[in-house]
């Protein structure tokens, strides 16, 4: 197999894909999954909805109160001057009898308001007297009653498919009654680290060795998408035992995602074993950190393959960027995938302007007048993992771009804005 787009720097080469080229060539072959399955309601946060769902009954079902206070006829108060008897007590849970006219019922927040009334005092303008209530004569008619329908009509779709299920899309669903959702399955992604230098925490460290940071952040970062991680562990530094690695991801899983070993080095045996087992990708993107992005196929089912940087900081902002998005995508989520931003304001000065596009670690927080702003880790090393634990969000900085402190600037937080 051969390599297109190789990241080394020869003459001729072809020029490095912008961040949004490379975005919409990796969505374009994200094949998101087909099967499905049936959930429980209380089981569905965070699975993606396989499956519209459409109330069959209105929301509320009947005229009911926004308020404690008095149900009663509009055109009694008027006549009245306003003092009426207390006919009925109607609390949440219990339909009252039909308003004895020239009467008014006691009634609760959620009580269904009861035939002939029209109207809900709120008690806070009511005085009780005994078994009658003082109440202001002029009230607008309609007052205080939530109408049946208001919020959702019968035959009405609430959820619609391909959005991620969030706490209140569960309640939601409960709302219109939905014991079951039918979601699309849980993604597997299959993760292993290349290096022999790597070991787990707990082991002691040996000349040259250190701990595998990446392993870590990976899994979590899939869990935090709701992903099926299998975890294949370290690889030995060997082309056979990488293809052996790959061959068994690309069976068992529906993505393989590498960290580190997808470069042109002597011991880096991942884009070897990738194109021996089927094709693949190495885009040169514009960006710093983490300008190299591999993707590809394995085997037979063509096994989407994407390789991450072993720099654990290229890898943080590789996977926002680009594997968060194909994820989100394959996982049969319908909107818009795409890394979104908000404008703050720069708690910074940027004088020396980069040749690339720079997604820097970044922090926003409101100022004392109420303002976002955006200040930067004073680190730009991309091996420098506290930077990414400090920040809370990536800003955006346009190659060329000079900034001065107060100037706007992109922010992309990492708990997304996105699906």
């Amino acid at each position: 197999m051969t390599t297109r787009n190789d990241p080394s720097e020869t003459p001729g080469a072809r020029p490095p894909l912008s961040m949004e080229e490379a975005l919409a060539q990796l969505l374009a072959q994200a094949r998101p999954v087909a099967d499905a399955e049936s959930v429980p309601t209380h089981s569905g946060l965070g699975r993606v909805l396989a499956e519209p769902v459409v109330s069959t009954l209105d929301v509320p079902g009947w005229d009911n109160s926004a308020m404690d206070g008095y149900a009663v006829r509009s055109a009694d108060l008027a006549a009245s001057g306003g003092r009426l008897p207390v006919s009925q007590r109607i609390p949440a849970g219990v339909a009252g009898s039909p308003l004895a006219p020239g009467t008014v019922a006691r009634i609760f927040t959620g009580a269904p308001v009861p035939a002939g009334a029209d109207t809900v005092v709120i008690q806070e303008s009511c005085t009780a007297e005994g078994d009658w209530v003082r109440m202001p004569p002029d009230v607008k008619p309609g007052a205080n009653i939530r109408r049946t329908g208001e919020d959702i009509a019968a035959g009405s779709q609430v959820l619609q498919i391909g959005i991620r299920l969030r706490a209140q899309h569960l309640g939601l669903a409960a709302s219109v009654g939905s014991a079951a959702l039918k979601v699309y399955r849980r993604l597997r992604v299959a993760i292993f680290s290349s290096g022999d230098e790597l070991v787990m925490p707990g082991t002691p460290l040996g000349p040259g060795q250190i701990y595998n940071s990446n392993r870590f952040t990976l899994t979590g970062l899939l869990q935090e998408l709701d992903c099926m991680v299998l975890d294949l562990g370290t690889v030995e530094d060997t082309l056979e035992a990488t293809m052996a690695t790959l061959a068994d991801a690309a069976e068992r899983a529906d993505l393989v995602v590498a960290s580190g070993g997808v470069s042109v080095g002597e011991e880096d045996h991942v884009k070897p074993a990738v194109e021996r087992l089927g094709s693949l990708d190495l885009w040169r993107v514009a960006i710093r950190p983490g300008k190299p992005l591999a993707f590809g196929h394995i085997g037979a089912a063509r096994t989407p393959f994407i390789g991450t940087p072993g720099n654990p900081v290229s890898l943080f902002v590789i996977f926002h960027l680009f594997a968060r998005p194909f994820i989100q995508r394959s996982q049969g989520i319908t909107g818009s995938v795409r890394p979104a931003a908000l404008t703050a304001e720069a708690d910074f000065a940027w004088p020396r302007p980069g040749k690339r596009r720079e997604f820097h670690r970044a922090r926003l927080e409101p100022s004392a007048d109420g303002r976002l702003r955006v200040s930067v880790h004073p680190n730009r090393s991309s091996a420098v993992l506290s930077s990414v634990a400090w920040a809370n969000g990536l800003v955006d900085i346009p190659a060329g771009r000079i900034l001065r402190k107060g100037d706007s600037v992109a922010f992309i937080p990492f708990n997304g804005l996105t699906a």
